[in-house]
């Protein structure tokens, strides 16, 4: 089982069962995690994580 069968699984869910709803939020999740893991080594982390 590689990385990436989790989001060809996801994807085919979607498309079969027609949740496309479900596709902003997972992307919001995703931009959030990215922000965080981006951010948490940057000198702006702390007025970031006040933001959240």
């Amino acid at each position: 089982m590689t990385k990436l069968s989790i989001f060809s699984d996801l994807w085919t869910f979607m498309r079969i069962r027609k949740m496309w709803w479900l596709m902003p939020i997972i992307m919001m999740i995703v931009l959030l995690g990215l922000i965080l893991v981006f951010a948490q080594g940057s000198p702006l982390a702390p007025f970031i994580y006040t933001v959240f």
